[in-house]
């Protein structure tokens, strides 16, 4: 293989790596923002019932 094959083939190495980490991170910050949404809504069931009881 001659070095601009080599150089191409290295570059979409580097672009498969850079968008799966991406993708990874896009991932978790989805998670994170679902269980920041379920813990805000259990907490405002909680002080709903502490002001009925």
């Amino acid at each position: 293989m001659t070095a601009p094959t080599l150089t191409k083939i290295a570059a979409a190495c580097a672009v498969v790596m850079v968008l799966a980490s991406c993708a990874n991170t896009i991932r978790g910050v989805g998670r994170d923002t679902a269980n920041a949404v379920n813990a805000t809504e259990n907490a405002g069931h909680q002080v709903k019932r502490a002001v009925v009881n």
